[in-house]
């Protein structure tokens, strides 16, 4: 999966809050992305959209030139989703979050140790 896609921090993943039909393609998803999410399609960010069983997944991103779909059936089990804020329309996600949710690990079992953050201030 992370080969056609590179899972980086420089991007920003929006988790879809609502199920989507499958079926959709490229102009349906960036009629949801522009209509319901209010975000630009050509920004470079990552558009996750996950069925009702949670058994698919499509990734949709503008590339340079182009955008780009993945998508994802699982044979067995289902993708975790995590626990969103009803009034929220998508979840700002990481690239380890979606790593994990690729991987079939549970998130809530995951414990991130603390790490130094630089905050950006100029002097």
């Amino acid at each position: 999966m992370s080969s056609l896609l590179h899972l980086t921090d420089q991007r920003r993943y929006h988790l879809y809050r609502k199920e989507t039909d499958m079926r959709k393609g490229f102009d349906s998803l960036c009629g949801i992305i522009q209509n319901e999410l209010g975000k630009k399609v050509m920004s470079g960010d990552v558009f996750i959209f996950i069925n009702r069983p949670r058994t698919h997944i499509k990734l949709l991103v503008w590339e340079m030139d182009g955008f780009t779909i993945v998508y994802r059936r699982l044979e067995k089990g289902a993708f975790e989703v995590p626990s969103f804020n009803l009034d929220q329309d998508s979840l700002y996600i990481t690239s380890d979050q979606l790593n994990c949710i690729l991987k079939g690990i549970t998130l809530s079992s995951v414990k991130y140790r603390k790490r130094y953050q630089h905050s950006e201030t100029v002097c």
